[in-house]
């Protein structure tokens, strides 16, 4: 007789049971994580020990009664709703996530590895960064797709193993995050024209600098291996900047890790069950859409957005109707996926065209300057002392208090071994580095156009010094000593003589900060552009205006750039634009905007507006909303 098939049900051989064990299953993966923890070290043991028991006993009774079926299904609807958050998250700030994307592709980052595993000093993935923003776009679309297709049952042995093949990438990312030594050395292979100015000055150091070696030379090209130490990224980028902006703080590399291990594993149980999952029956339909938008919820609560419900909800039911009315062409999961992919994709196109819909950025209208430059916590360590005793072995710690009290030091078996520092409040740095964002000019790039500003004034005229100009007579040399310094009984007649007093900047002045400027006027109108050459000036005209009002009503107006002032000189000419430039660090003018270049409205430190370029105001309409 031929052996009948197994019947899979929802509920297997016990719905009761198989939810008790899917339960405990999750309930030993939260065990584990805490046992991994930074946080949970001192009960470390306890709690990896009772999550591996309560894990083994979970999946043996899940696969005792039959309850593959059921796990997957609560798989498919957690991993379906973080992705499609997650996957939203990125599209949201499709640049920040390239911007992440660009620290992984250096040298010194993800390559490091291959060199180091494969012993392939020349390997390199420098040549994608010019592709990270294309990079950044498919991998946000394709995981909101991943996670509708989840939902849906569609395709599920391609979507389980085009899963699988992402949460394996995105978890040797993190581990990677999160074991980065930036202490150990690895060999960079770089190879350089012999017409290539570096390439000299690399030869040159090599001759004293050991970590330097020329590994061969011809009439053309020179191969030359550097020892570095590795370029750690501190934070993976996996929420982009949501977590930062809602949470107060990214997740840790390790949470990071972990996070991506428990995706990993119940991808595992989607993977298994495969080829028993079927595409969903209209009640199932109903469930899973439910269910996955419960979980969507959930995770915009916690970033504190809730247009992903709104868009799960299009994106599933938008899907299902694909399905019904799309014929033979589109009427299957193919078409559902193309139109999750072209709902995606105008988010982004719009996205990239204007502004994130969300900006969790420090720099966020409604956002405080002051008070985020003022926001972080510092840390506070202690130390704790180790002995061990030399008979038995055994290892304590003491804090201060319990090692004064405790005579140890006096008793003959216990050795010292050790002072180990422990971190009792993590510092947590401001959201906004007050050197970072510092827009100046240098002295000697102050123009009229700065002079125009009082504060700019102000602070050349709380920077300057009487100096007192001499001449020594037997050398010819000229020397300005300052005037609180100058004693006529240093300097006689007979070797100096006094030719002028000057007024000049302190030595310590070398240039002019525009911060006090943003922070404290009533109002402040900043146009950032992170690079003049590369910015969309099509509304220059508009700006312009703007710019002239501002100088009627007194309201400052200033330009942000992170260009040369040669390079500012060459804009002004260009477009005959002459406001006020002061330069600032290009990293912080990214985290500002993502336009290039952004109008922006400050009052009082707060951010009243953003207009990215292409919804730059004409001058009526900025008149009635922020120059009245």
């Amino acid at each position: 007789m031929k052996r009948m098939k197994e019947q899979i049900t929802f509920g297997g051989r016990s719905l009761v049971f198989n939810i008790v064990m899917v339960l405990l299953n999750f309930t030993g993966m939260a065990f584990l994580v805490l046992g991994f923890h930074d946080s949970f070290t001192h009960s470390s043991t306890l709690f990896r020990l009772l999550g591996l028991m309560l894990l083994i006993t979970s999946i043996g009774g899940l696969v005792i009664l039959r309850g593959r079926y059921l796990m997957s299904s609560v798989s498919r609807v957690i991993v379906g709703g973080l992705f499609i958050v997650s996957g939203l998250i990125k599209a949201n700030d499709p640049i920040g996530f390239s911007y992440k994307l660009e620290e992984y592709f250096e040298d010194g980052a993800l390559a490091f590895r291959i060199k180091e595993w494969f012993g392939a000093p020349g390997f390199s993935m420098e040549s994608f960064i010019d592709q990270a923003l294309l990079f950044s776009i498919i991998i946000c679309i394709a995981e909101i797709v991943l996670g509708v297709l989840v939902i849906l049952g569609g395709k599920m042995k391609l979507v389980s193993y085009l899963m699988l093949f992402m949460m394996l990438f995105f978890t040797f990312l993190t581990w990677h995050t999160a074991n980065c030594d930036n202490e150990i050395t690895f060999t960079d292979r770089n190879t350089y024209s012999v017409s290539d100015p570096l390439a000299q000055t690399k030869i040159d150091q090599s001759e004293e600098d050991t970590s330097i070696t020329v590994v061969s030379q011809t009439s053309s090209e020179v191969v030359i291996d550097e020892t570095r130490t590795p370029q750690c990224v501190t934070d993976c980028g996996c929420f982009g900047d949501a977590m930062k902006g809602s949470a107060g703080r990214s997740l840790t590399p390790n949470e990071s890790l972990w996070k991506d291990i428990v995706l990993l594993y119940l991808i595992f149980w989607i993977f298994l069950a495969q080829w028993i999952i079927k595409p969903n029956e209209r009640r199932d339909n109903f469930w899973y859409t439910c269910t996955s938008l419960i979980v969507v919820t959930f995770f915009s609560w916690v970033f504190g957005w809730y247009f992903p419900v709104l868009f799960a909800f299009i994106a599933i039911v938008g899907g299902l109707w694909i399905r019904t009315i799309g014929g033979k062409l589109l009427g299957n999961y193919y078409g559902s996926a193309l139109f999750v992919v072209l709902l995606a994709f105008g988010l982004v196109a719009y996205v990239l065209a204007y502004a994130p819909l969300k900006d969790y950025r420090p720099y966020a209208i409604g956002s405080n300057l002051i008070d985020k430059m003022n926001d972080g916590v510092p840390g506070a360590n202690a130390d704790r002392y180790v002995y061990v005793n030399s008979k038995t072995g055994e290892r304590k710690e003491f804090s201060e208090s319990e090692y004064t009290a405790s005579n140890i030091w006096t008793k003959p078996d216990w050795k010292f071994e050790e002072i180990i520092k422990v971190t009792i409040v993590e510092s947590i740095l401001p959201s906004i580095d007050s050197i970072q964002f510092n827009p100046y000019v240098d002295l000697s790039d102050i123009s009229d156009y700065e002079l125009a500003l009082p504060e700019v004034k102000t602070q050349l005229a709380a920077s300057l010094r009487e100096f007192v100009k001499l001449k020594e007579l037997t050398s010819g040399n000229i020397k300005e000593v300052p005037l609180n310094d100058f004693d006529v009984t240093d300097y006689p007649e007979e070797s100096y003589t006094i030719l002028d007093t000057l007024v000049m900047p302190a030595e310590t002045v070398s240039g002019v900060s525009a911060q006090n400027i943003i922070l404290t006027s009533e109002r402040v109108v900043m146009l950032v552009a992170k690079e003049l050459r590369m910015g969309d000036w099509r509304h220059i005209d508009r700006l312009k205006s703007i710019f002239e009002q501002c100088k009627k009503m007194n309201v400052p107006f200033i330009v942000i750039c992170g260009d040369s002032r040669d390079e500012i000189n060459a804009f002004r000419s260009k477009y005959e634009f002459y406001a006020p430039f002061f330069v600032n660090d290009g990293t912080e003018l990214k985290v500002i905007s993502r336009s290039n270049p952004t109008l922006m409205v400050i009052e009082k430190g707060i951010i009243k507006a953003k207009y990215p370029f292409r919804s730059t105001p004409k001058l009526d309409s900025f008149k009635t909303k922020h120059l009245n």
